[in-house]
């Protein structure tokens, strides 16, 4: 038993959500956040010059200006930055088709959590507002991760909290960072609306790829 949920002999207990176009239709400019990020840190001395930004995510040059020795102020003011592009695209972001119908068929069956590396600040307003907040027994933002994903550290972070082994989950999102880091913990990933060559320039291959959320049902019946 976990937050009220009977998990005896269920295979599948708990189901991990992505939130940005995911759960909620996020209309953050992840491109501009990257680039407001990589000059500050850039300009500071802990990012290359010459960086292939394509190749990298924010939460990926956050990581790497970490191992060249960010410090507490400017990892701060960095964080500033994201949450500022987070706040100006989450304040009116509405919920993914299906997201609401999908959470109501799910609950109380499963274990329900968020993985965001956004704030949880800005997570739980943007989930708040949207009604949906109430349906989940643990939202994980970065400030719980030691790495952000496509680090394995939030995901990890669940199992660790709820004590429900990692091969009892299932995680779904729409990125391939979300996969990777779903996978690095040992967690089944199934994907939403993917970029099919993102995954697969990276090796990834989800469970199941879906369309529309509702589909969901059907994946978790089906392992």
């Amino acid at each position: 038993m976990f937050g009220g949920v009977d998990l005896i002999g269920s295979t599948i207990q708990g189901i991990i959500f992505d939130m940005d176009n995911t759960l909620l239709q996020s209309r953050i400019d992840f491109g501009a956040m990257k680039r407001d990020v990589y000059t500050f840190l850039q300009a500071e001395g802990f990012l290359a010059p010459d960086l292939t930004l394509t190749e990298y995510t924010t939460s990926m040059l956050i990581e790497q200006a970490k191992r060249q020795g960010l410090d507490a102020a400017r990892y701060e003011e960095t964080m500033r930055i994201t949450r500022q592009h987070e706040i100006v695209g989450m304040s009116d972001a509405s919920l993914e088709p299906e997201a609401e119908w999908l959470l109501s068929e799910l609950e109380g069956d499963y274990v329900l959590a968020v993985v965001t590396n956004n704030a949880e600040s800005a997570a739980m307003e943007a989930l708040t507002r949207t009604r949906i907040a109430s349906r989940f027994q643990l939202i994980v933002g970065r400030e719980s991760m030691t790495e952000m994903k496509p680090g394995p550290s939030g995901y990890q972070e669940v199992v660790k909290r709820t004590g429900i082994p990692a091969e009892h989950w299932l995680s779904i999102g729409d990125s391939w960072i979300d996969a990777k880091g779903s996978i690095d913990a040992g967690i089944r990933f199934v994907g939403y609306q993917t970029k099919d060559e993102d995954l697969e320039s990276r090796g990834i291959e989800p469970i199941a790829r879906l369309t529309r959320l509702s589909q969901l049902l059907d994946t978790i019946r089906a392992v």
